[in-house]
Protein backbone atom coordinates (compact mmCIF):
# COMPACT_ATOMS: atom_id res chain seq x y z
CA UNK A 1 0.00 0.00 0.00
CA UNK A 2 1.34 3.33 -0.57
CA UNK A 3 2.79 4.67 2.60
CA UNK A 4 0.67 8.05 2.55
CA UNK A 5 -2.64 6.00 2.45
CA UNK A 6 -1.26 3.89 5.48
CA UNK A 7 0.02 6.74 7.34
CA UNK A 8 -4.07 8.20 6.41
CA UNK A 9 -5.79 5.47 7.60
CA UNK A 10 -3.95 4.86 10.41
CA UNK A 11 -3.60 8.81 11.64
CA UNK A 12 -4.77 9.23 15.04
CA UNK A 13 -4.82 5.87 16.37
CA UNK A 14 -2.64 6.88 19.50
CA UNK A 15 -3.40 10.26 19.67
CA UNK A 16 -7.24 10.18 20.32
CA UNK A 17 -6.72 12.62 23.11
CA UNK A 18 -5.70 15.65 20.55
CA UNK A 19 -8.52 18.46 20.08
CA UNK A 20 -10.80 17.42 17.16
CA UNK A 21 -9.97 20.34 15.32
CA UNK A 22 -6.43 19.43 15.17
CA UNK A 23 -7.21 15.67 14.03
CA UNK A 24 -9.56 17.31 11.21
CA UNK A 25 -6.81 19.33 10.05
CA UNK A 26 -4.42 16.71 10.27
CA UNK A 27 -6.60 14.27 8.48
CA UNK A 28 -7.47 17.08 5.67
CA UNK A 29 -3.53 17.32 5.15
CA UNK A 30 -2.91 13.54 4.75
CA UNK A 31 -5.90 13.15 2.51
CA UNK A 32 -5.09 16.08 0.21
CA UNK A 33 -1.24 15.00 -0.16
CA UNK A 34 -2.49 11.34 -0.42
CA UNK A 35 -4.73 12.72 -3.59
CA UNK A 36 -1.97 14.79 -5.31
CA UNK A 37 0.35 11.45 -5.08
CA UNK A 38 -2.23 9.26 -6.79
CA UNK A 39 -2.83 12.21 -9.63
CA UNK A 40 -5.92 13.60 -8.14
CA UNK A 41 -7.14 16.97 -7.93
CA UNK A 42 -8.93 18.53 -4.78
CA UNK A 43 -11.93 17.79 -6.36
CA UNK A 44 -11.20 13.65 -6.59
CA UNK A 45 -10.51 14.53 -10.38
CA UNK A 46 -7.86 13.28 -12.44
CA UNK A 47 -5.27 15.88 -12.51
CA UNK A 48 -4.76 17.19 -16.58
CA UNK A 49 -1.69 15.30 -18.08
CA UNK A 50 1.67 17.16 -18.22
CA UNK A 51 3.40 16.86 -21.83
CA UNK A 52 6.43 18.33 -22.63
CA UNK A 53 7.69 19.43 -26.19
CA UNK A 54 10.03 16.48 -25.87
CA UNK A 55 7.07 14.26 -25.49
CA UNK A 56 6.72 13.00 -28.63
CA UNK A 57 7.99 9.79 -30.63
CA UNK A 58 7.21 8.04 -33.84
CA UNK A 59 4.76 5.65 -32.11
CA UNK A 60 2.26 8.31 -31.01
CA UNK A 61 2.62 6.49 -27.45
CA UNK A 62 2.55 10.18 -25.18
CA UNK A 63 -1.06 10.77 -27.02
CA UNK A 64 -2.43 8.48 -24.89
CA UNK A 65 -1.86 10.96 -22.00
CA UNK A 66 -4.50 12.71 -22.70
CA UNK A 67 -7.32 10.42 -22.81
CA UNK A 68 -8.39 11.90 -19.80
CA UNK A 69 -9.55 15.09 -21.16
CA UNK A 70 -11.18 13.42 -24.23
CA UNK A 71 -14.92 13.08 -21.60
CA UNK A 72 -13.83 16.63 -20.45
CA UNK A 73 -14.10 18.15 -23.53
CA UNK A 74 -16.61 19.55 -26.02
CA UNK A 75 -17.41 19.93 -29.20
CA UNK A 76 -15.27 19.22 -32.28
CA UNK A 77 -11.46 20.00 -33.12
CA UNK A 78 -11.30 21.80 -36.97
CA UNK A 79 -8.11 21.18 -39.43
CA UNK A 80 -8.05 23.81 -41.95
CA UNK A 81 -5.08 22.67 -44.11
CA UNK A 82 -4.03 25.41 -47.17
CA UNK A 83 -3.11 23.32 -50.02
CA UNK A 84 -1.26 20.33 -52.45
CA UNK A 85 0.26 22.40 -55.31
CA UNK A 86 3.87 23.21 -53.70
CA UNK A 87 3.80 20.80 -51.20
CA UNK A 88 2.46 16.90 -50.67
CA UNK A 89 3.18 16.98 -47.59
CA UNK A 90 -0.38 17.85 -46.46
CA UNK A 91 -1.90 14.75 -48.09
CA UNK A 92 1.09 12.43 -47.75
CA UNK A 93 2.23 13.44 -43.88
CA UNK A 94 0.09 15.73 -42.05
CA UNK A 95 -3.18 14.64 -42.66
CA UNK A 96 -2.68 11.06 -41.35
CA UNK A 97 -0.31 12.13 -39.18
CA UNK A 98 -3.20 14.79 -37.53
CA UNK A 99 -5.86 11.19 -37.45
CA UNK A 100 -3.14 8.93 -35.97
CA UNK A 101 -2.92 11.75 -33.30
CA UNK A 102 -6.62 12.32 -32.95
CA UNK A 103 -7.05 8.61 -32.31
CA UNK A 104 -4.30 7.61 -30.12
CA UNK A 105 -5.51 10.79 -27.50
CA UNK A 106 -8.72 8.66 -27.97
CA UNK A 107 -10.96 11.46 -30.30
CA UNK A 108 -13.52 9.31 -32.23
CA UNK A 109 -14.08 10.69 -36.29
CA UNK A 110 -16.70 12.43 -35.67
CA UNK A 111 -14.99 14.71 -32.92
CA UNK A 112 -12.50 15.95 -35.59
CA UNK A 113 -12.88 17.69 -39.42
CA UNK A 114 -9.84 17.79 -41.91
CA UNK A 115 -10.65 19.85 -44.62
CA UNK A 116 -7.87 21.18 -47.32
CA UNK A 117 -8.57 24.27 -49.04
CA UNK A 118 -6.43 23.51 -52.49
CA UNK A 119 -4.93 27.10 -52.13
CA UNK A 120 -8.15 29.08 -52.21
CA UNK A 121 -7.79 32.00 -49.47
CA UNK A 122 -12.05 32.18 -49.30
CA UNK A 123 -12.50 28.32 -49.50
CA UNK A 124 -10.37 28.50 -46.29
CA UNK A 125 -12.34 31.05 -44.90
CA UNK A 126 -15.81 29.10 -45.77
CA UNK A 127 -14.20 25.53 -44.59
CA UNK A 128 -13.27 27.29 -41.16
CA UNK A 129 -16.95 29.01 -40.45
CA UNK A 130 -18.67 25.49 -41.45
CA UNK A 131 -16.37 23.53 -39.12
CA UNK A 132 -17.77 26.34 -36.56
CA UNK A 133 -21.33 25.73 -37.56
CA UNK A 134 -20.59 22.28 -37.35
CA UNK A 135 -19.54 22.30 -33.40
CA UNK A 136 -15.91 23.03 -33.96
CA UNK A 137 -14.89 24.25 -30.14
CA UNK A 138 -10.61 24.62 -31.30
CA UNK A 139 -9.39 25.18 -34.94
CA UNK A 140 -6.27 24.54 -35.96
CA UNK A 141 -4.63 26.78 -38.91
CA UNK A 142 -2.26 26.46 -41.34
CA UNK A 143 -3.29 29.72 -43.31
CA UNK A 144 -2.39 30.43 -46.61
CA UNK A 145 -1.59 34.00 -46.04
CA UNK A 146 -1.74 35.93 -43.18
CA UNK A 147 -4.01 37.71 -44.40
CA UNK A 148 -6.86 35.23 -45.04
CA UNK A 149 -5.53 33.90 -41.47
CA UNK A 150 -6.04 36.86 -39.95
CA UNK A 151 -9.57 36.95 -41.14
CA UNK A 152 -10.49 33.25 -40.13
CA UNK A 153 -8.99 33.97 -36.42
CA UNK A 154 -11.09 37.11 -36.68
CA UNK A 155 -14.10 35.20 -37.63
CA UNK A 156 -13.33 32.59 -34.89
CA UNK A 157 -12.82 34.92 -32.08
CA UNK A 158 -16.12 36.56 -32.34
CA UNK A 159 -17.77 32.83 -31.96
CA UNK A 160 -15.14 31.89 -29.14
CA UNK A 161 -13.64 29.36 -30.86
CA UNK A 162 -9.63 29.66 -30.13
CA UNK A 163 -7.18 29.06 -32.74
CA UNK A 164 -4.11 27.17 -33.18
CA UNK A 165 -1.55 28.56 -36.02
CA UNK A 166 -0.20 25.36 -37.30
CA UNK A 167 3.11 25.13 -38.91
CA UNK A 168 3.10 29.04 -39.94
CA UNK A 169 2.35 31.96 -38.13
CA UNK A 170 -0.75 34.35 -39.23
CA UNK A 171 0.80 37.69 -38.78
CA UNK A 172 -1.59 40.21 -37.44
CA UNK A 173 -3.52 36.97 -36.09
CA UNK A 174 -5.31 36.29 -33.06
CA UNK A 175 -4.74 33.14 -32.60
CA UNK A 176 -3.91 31.53 -28.60
CA UNK A 177 -0.67 29.26 -29.64
CA UNK A 178 1.51 28.63 -32.57
CA UNK A 179 3.27 25.08 -33.13
CA UNK A 180 5.86 24.82 -35.43
CA UNK A 181 9.38 23.78 -35.73
CA UNK A 182 11.90 26.75 -34.40
CA UNK A 183 12.04 28.17 -38.19
CA UNK A 184 15.04 30.54 -36.91
CA UNK A 185 16.86 27.47 -36.05
CA UNK A 186 16.08 25.68 -39.72
CA UNK A 187 17.87 29.05 -41.34
CA UNK A 188 20.39 28.31 -39.34
CA UNK A 189 20.92 25.03 -39.90
CA UNK A 190 20.81 26.06 -43.70
CA UNK A 191 23.18 28.52 -43.00
CA UNK A 192 25.84 26.26 -41.36
CA UNK A 193 25.26 23.74 -43.93
CA UNK A 194 26.46 26.03 -46.54
CA UNK A 195 29.77 27.02 -44.53
CA UNK A 196 30.27 23.34 -44.30
CA UNK A 197 29.95 22.18 -47.91
CA UNK A 198 31.98 24.67 -48.80
CA UNK A 199 34.39 23.55 -46.68
CA UNK A 200 33.98 19.97 -48.04
CA UNK A 201 33.52 20.87 -51.72
CA UNK A 202 36.55 23.08 -51.80
CA UNK A 203 34.64 25.89 -53.19
CA UNK A 204 37.43 28.81 -53.95
CA UNK A 205 36.17 32.13 -53.34
CA UNK A 206 32.42 31.52 -52.70
CA UNK A 207 30.14 33.59 -54.47
CA UNK A 208 26.59 33.10 -53.11
CA UNK A 209 23.27 33.91 -54.30
CA UNK A 210 21.18 34.31 -51.36
CA UNK A 211 17.45 33.24 -52.18
CA UNK A 212 14.51 32.90 -50.31
CA UNK A 213 11.10 32.08 -50.06
CA UNK A 214 7.69 33.65 -50.65
CA UNK A 215 7.84 37.08 -48.86
CA UNK A 216 4.06 36.53 -47.64
CA UNK A 217 5.05 33.73 -45.59
CA UNK A 218 6.63 34.13 -42.56
CA UNK A 219 8.57 31.33 -41.91
CA UNK A 220 10.37 32.44 -44.83
CA UNK A 221 11.37 35.47 -43.08
CA UNK A 222 12.23 33.39 -40.08
CA UNK A 223 14.48 30.83 -42.02
CA UNK A 224 16.06 34.08 -43.75
CA UNK A 225 17.10 35.35 -40.53
CA UNK A 226 18.66 32.33 -39.79
CA UNK A 227 20.52 31.77 -42.60
CA UNK A 228 21.76 35.46 -42.43
CA UNK A 229 22.89 35.15 -38.76
CA UNK A 230 25.47 32.15 -40.07
CA UNK A 231 26.39 34.29 -43.48
CA UNK A 232 26.57 37.71 -42.93
CA UNK A 233 29.54 37.90 -40.86
CA UNK A 234 31.19 35.85 -43.61
CA UNK A 235 29.85 38.31 -46.10
CA UNK A 236 31.19 41.13 -44.13
CA UNK A 237 35.26 40.05 -43.15
CA UNK A 238 34.94 39.38 -47.24
CA UNK A 239 35.28 35.68 -46.72
CA UNK A 240 32.83 35.13 -48.88
CA UNK A 241 30.78 37.49 -51.41
CA UNK A 242 26.84 37.77 -51.19
CA UNK A 243 26.04 38.31 -54.86
CA UNK A 244 22.44 39.44 -54.44
CA UNK A 245 19.11 38.82 -52.64
CA UNK A 246 16.61 38.79 -55.44
CA UNK A 247 12.39 38.31 -54.05
CA UNK A 248 11.69 35.35 -53.27
CA UNK A 249 9.63 32.62 -53.73
CA UNK A 250 7.84 29.08 -53.10
CA UNK A 251 7.26 28.46 -56.88
CA UNK A 252 10.02 25.97 -58.25
CA UNK A 253 9.57 27.53 -61.74
CA UNK A 254 9.86 31.22 -60.65
CA UNK A 255 13.09 30.35 -58.32
CA UNK A 256 14.27 28.77 -61.85
CA UNK A 257 13.69 31.66 -63.77
CA UNK A 258 15.17 33.70 -60.89
CA UNK A 259 18.69 31.94 -60.74
CA UNK A 260 18.98 32.19 -64.78
CA UNK A 261 18.60 35.40 -64.46
CA UNK A 262 20.81 36.01 -61.83
CA UNK A 263 23.58 33.93 -63.16
CA UNK A 264 23.58 34.94 -66.11
CA UNK A 265 24.14 38.31 -64.77
CA UNK A 266 26.53 37.47 -62.28
CA UNK A 267 28.26 33.92 -64.30
CA UNK A 268 30.68 34.53 -61.18
CA UNK A 269 28.18 32.89 -58.77
CA UNK A 270 29.46 29.73 -57.45
CA UNK A 271 27.02 28.73 -54.80
CA UNK A 272 23.22 29.55 -54.08
CA UNK A 273 21.05 29.55 -50.69
CA UNK A 274 17.76 27.56 -51.92
CA UNK A 275 15.08 27.34 -48.79
CA UNK A 276 13.97 24.59 -49.79
CA UNK A 277 14.27 20.98 -51.54
CA UNK A 278 11.76 22.45 -54.61
CA UNK A 279 13.35 25.46 -55.12
CA UNK A 280 16.76 23.58 -54.93
CA UNK A 281 15.76 21.42 -57.60
CA UNK A 282 14.91 23.97 -60.00
CA UNK A 283 18.13 25.48 -59.75
CA UNK A 284 20.22 21.94 -59.77
CA UNK A 285 17.98 20.96 -62.95
CA UNK A 286 19.49 24.38 -64.82
CA UNK A 287 23.06 23.55 -63.58
CA UNK A 288 22.97 19.72 -65.35
CA UNK A 289 21.66 21.35 -68.33
CA UNK A 290 25.17 23.43 -68.56
CA UNK A 291 27.22 20.40 -66.87
CA UNK A 292 28.00 21.75 -63.74
CA UNK A 293 29.64 18.57 -62.29
CA UNK A 294 28.47 17.30 -58.69
CA UNK A 295 30.72 18.58 -55.29
CA UNK A 296 31.24 21.43 -57.67
CA UNK A 297 28.23 24.22 -56.92
CA UNK A 298 26.16 24.03 -53.68
CA UNK A 299 22.88 24.13 -52.78
CA UNK A 300 20.65 23.73 -49.53
CA UNK A 301 16.95 22.94 -49.13
CA UNK A 302 14.56 22.17 -46.44
CA UNK A 303 11.72 19.66 -46.30
CA UNK A 304 13.73 16.15 -46.66
CA UNK A 305 11.71 15.24 -50.23
CA UNK A 306 12.35 12.28 -52.31
CA UNK A 307 13.69 14.56 -54.73
CA UNK A 308 15.57 16.80 -52.59
CA UNK A 309 17.51 13.29 -50.98
CA UNK A 310 18.49 12.08 -54.02
CA UNK A 311 20.03 15.45 -54.66
CA UNK A 312 21.73 15.35 -51.40
CA UNK A 313 23.34 11.57 -52.39
CA UNK A 314 24.33 12.45 -55.91
CA UNK A 315 26.71 15.40 -54.86
CA UNK A 316 24.23 18.51 -56.03
CA UNK A 317 22.21 19.38 -52.56
CA UNK A 318 24.64 20.25 -49.59
CA UNK A 319 21.87 18.92 -47.39
CA UNK A 320 18.28 19.58 -46.29
CA UNK A 321 16.73 20.31 -43.15
CA UNK A 322 14.42 17.98 -41.97
CA UNK A 323 11.19 18.51 -39.75
CA UNK A 324 9.83 15.32 -38.69
CA UNK A 325 5.54 16.29 -39.37
CA UNK A 326 4.60 13.77 -36.96
CA UNK A 327 6.34 15.60 -34.07
CA UNK A 328 4.02 18.31 -35.30
CA UNK A 329 1.02 16.88 -35.64
CA UNK A 330 0.92 15.24 -31.88
CA UNK A 331 2.21 19.00 -30.31
CA UNK A 332 -0.65 20.31 -32.09
CA UNK A 333 -3.35 17.87 -31.39
CA UNK A 334 -2.16 17.60 -27.69
CA UNK A 335 -2.57 21.54 -27.39
CA UNK A 336 -5.82 21.85 -29.19
CA UNK A 337 -7.11 18.61 -26.80
CA UNK A 338 -6.21 20.68 -23.85
CA UNK A 339 -8.36 23.88 -25.12
CA UNK A 340 -10.96 21.69 -26.04
CA UNK A 341 -11.23 20.36 -22.20
CA UNK A 342 -10.78 24.22 -21.02
CA UNK A 343 -7.25 23.22 -19.67
CA UNK A 344 -4.52 25.39 -19.85
CA UNK A 345 -1.45 23.85 -21.50
CA UNK A 346 1.83 22.95 -19.37
CA UNK A 347 4.48 25.24 -19.51
CA UNK A 348 7.09 22.07 -20.87
CA UNK A 349 4.92 21.94 -23.99
CA UNK A 350 4.42 25.22 -24.78
CA UNK A 351 8.25 25.95 -24.68
CA UNK A 352 8.95 29.14 -26.44
CA UNK A 353 7.63 32.35 -27.61
CA UNK A 354 7.50 33.63 -31.28
CA UNK A 355 7.11 37.59 -32.71
CA UNK A 356 4.27 38.80 -34.31
CA UNK A 357 5.91 41.61 -36.22
CA UNK A 358 2.22 43.01 -36.80
CA UNK A 359 0.54 42.50 -34.02
CA UNK A 360 3.48 43.63 -31.83
CA UNK A 361 3.41 40.80 -29.63
CA UNK A 362 4.56 37.43 -28.77
CA UNK A 363 3.06 34.56 -29.24
CA UNK A 364 3.06 31.44 -26.86
CA UNK A 365 4.66 28.08 -28.94
CA UNK A 366 5.60 24.48 -28.89
CA UNK A 367 9.01 24.96 -31.11
CA UNK A 368 9.95 21.76 -32.72
CA UNK A 369 13.70 20.82 -33.34
CA UNK A 370 14.87 20.44 -36.70
CA UNK A 371 17.81 18.59 -38.23
CA UNK A 372 20.02 18.80 -40.80
CA UNK A 373 20.06 15.73 -43.31
CA UNK A 374 23.58 14.56 -44.90
CA UNK A 375 24.80 11.09 -46.45
CA UNK A 376 25.76 10.57 -42.98
CA UNK A 377 22.88 10.50 -41.36
CA UNK A 378 20.25 9.76 -44.20
CA UNK A 379 20.02 6.20 -43.13
CA UNK A 380 19.20 7.39 -39.25
CA UNK A 381 16.43 10.06 -40.33
CA UNK A 382 14.66 10.04 -43.02
CA UNK A 383 14.77 6.45 -43.88
CA UNK A 384 14.16 5.00 -40.53
CA UNK A 385 11.40 7.33 -40.04
CA UNK A 386 9.71 6.07 -43.56
CA UNK A 387 9.67 9.69 -43.87
CA UNK A 388 11.28 8.69 -47.57
CA UNK A 389 11.18 5.22 -49.04
CA UNK A 390 14.39 3.35 -49.24
CA UNK A 391 12.94 1.74 -52.47
CA UNK A 392 12.29 4.73 -54.10
CA UNK A 393 15.43 6.57 -53.29
CA UNK A 394 17.74 3.57 -54.05
CA UNK A 395 16.09 3.26 -57.43
CA UNK A 396 18.44 3.30 -60.88
CA UNK A 397 21.07 4.68 -60.90
CA UNK A 398 20.95 6.28 -57.47
CA UNK A 399 21.51 2.46 -55.23
CA UNK A 400 25.09 3.45 -55.62
CA UNK A 401 25.17 6.30 -53.54
CA UNK A 402 22.41 4.65 -51.40
CA UNK A 403 25.48 1.78 -51.03
CA UNK A 404 27.94 4.87 -50.14
CA UNK A 405 25.03 5.88 -47.50
CA UNK A 406 24.65 2.59 -46.15
CA UNK A 407 20.71 3.05 -46.89
CA UNK A 408 20.03 -0.25 -47.76
CA UNK A 409 16.58 -0.43 -49.81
Amino acid sequence: MDPLLEELMATDIHSSRRPIAARRARLTTLAGTAMLALGLGATGAVAAPSLSAQSFSPDFAAMAQLKSLIAKGKGKIGVLLPETTTSARYTSFDEPYLKEAFAKAGLTKDQYIITNAQGSESTQLTQAQTDISQGATVLLLDPISSGEGASVEKYAKSHGVPVIDYDRLTLGGQRAYYVSFDNVKVGKLIGQGMEQCLANWKVKSPNILVMAGAPTDNNATLFKQGYMSVLSSKFKSGAYKNAGEPAGTWDPSVARTTFEEQFTAHPHINAVVTPNDGNANAVIAYLKSLKVPPHRFPTTGQDATLTGMQNVLSGYECGSVYKPIYLEAQAAVALAVYLRAGETPPAALVNGKTMDSEAKMDVPSVLLSPIWVTPKNMAATVVKDNFVSASKLCAGKMAKDCTAAGIKS
